[in-house]
Protein backbone atom coordinates (compact mmCIF):
# COMPACT_ATOMS: atom_id res chain seq x y z
CA UNK A 1 0.00 0.00 0.00
CA UNK A 2 1.43 3.74 -0.67
CA UNK A 3 1.69 6.09 1.85
CA UNK A 4 -1.13 8.35 0.71
CA UNK A 5 -3.78 5.40 1.61
CA UNK A 6 -1.55 5.90 4.84
CA UNK A 7 -2.14 9.41 5.50
CA UNK A 8 -5.63 9.35 3.68
CA UNK A 9 -7.25 6.28 6.07
CA UNK A 10 -4.91 7.62 9.70
CA UNK A 11 -4.54 11.07 11.02
CA UNK A 12 -1.42 10.86 13.37
CA UNK A 13 -1.64 14.83 13.78
CA UNK A 14 -2.63 14.99 17.21
CA UNK A 15 -0.87 11.51 18.30
CA UNK A 16 0.78 11.56 21.53
CA UNK A 17 3.78 9.78 22.67
CA UNK A 18 3.18 6.63 25.12
CA UNK A 19 3.41 7.81 28.40
CA UNK A 20 3.95 3.84 29.66
CA UNK A 21 7.67 3.58 27.46
CA UNK A 22 9.65 4.57 30.16
CA UNK A 23 7.93 1.11 31.94
CA UNK A 24 8.67 -1.43 29.28
CA UNK A 25 10.38 -4.31 30.48
CA UNK A 26 13.67 -5.08 29.32
CA UNK A 27 14.34 -8.86 28.10
CA UNK A 28 17.25 -10.34 29.90
CA UNK A 29 18.64 -13.91 30.45
CA UNK A 30 19.29 -15.05 34.05
CA UNK A 31 20.17 -18.38 35.96
CA UNK A 32 17.41 -19.31 38.32
CA UNK A 33 17.09 -22.66 39.86
CA UNK A 34 15.02 -25.24 39.32
CA UNK A 35 13.75 -25.18 42.05
CA UNK A 36 12.75 -21.72 42.46
CA UNK A 37 10.81 -22.05 38.44
CA UNK A 38 9.41 -24.73 39.81
CA UNK A 39 7.99 -23.33 42.61
CA UNK A 40 6.63 -19.81 40.36
CA UNK A 41 5.13 -22.44 37.66
CA UNK A 42 3.42 -24.06 40.58
CA UNK A 43 2.06 -20.14 41.39
CA UNK A 44 0.96 -19.57 38.24
CA UNK A 45 -1.16 -22.61 38.03
CA UNK A 46 -3.03 -21.60 41.14
CA UNK A 47 -3.05 -18.23 40.32
CA UNK A 48 -3.75 -18.05 36.29
CA UNK A 49 -0.73 -15.82 36.15
CA UNK A 50 2.22 -16.62 33.75
CA UNK A 51 5.01 -17.76 35.95
CA UNK A 52 7.43 -15.07 34.30
CA UNK A 53 4.87 -12.33 35.32
CA UNK A 54 5.06 -13.78 39.31
CA UNK A 55 8.60 -13.56 39.47
CA UNK A 56 8.99 -9.71 37.85
CA UNK A 57 5.87 -9.26 40.35
CA UNK A 58 7.91 -10.10 42.87
CA UNK A 59 11.16 -8.89 42.17
CA UNK A 60 8.90 -4.97 41.60
CA UNK A 61 8.06 -5.65 45.58
CA UNK A 62 10.95 -6.07 46.29
CA UNK A 63 12.31 -2.77 45.15
CA UNK A 64 8.89 -0.96 46.19
CA UNK A 65 9.56 -2.24 49.56
CA UNK A 66 13.19 -1.85 49.79
CA UNK A 67 13.53 -5.28 50.84
CA UNK A 68 16.81 -6.49 51.09
CA UNK A 69 17.99 -9.65 51.16
CA UNK A 70 19.22 -11.82 54.53
CA UNK A 71 22.55 -13.35 53.46
CA UNK A 72 24.09 -16.16 55.58
CA UNK A 73 27.25 -18.07 54.73
CA UNK A 74 27.68 -20.93 56.21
Amino acid sequence: MSGKYLDKEFNFDKAVKNPYAKELKQQITIKISPSTIEYFKQESVETGIPYQTLINMYLDECVREKRKLKIEWV
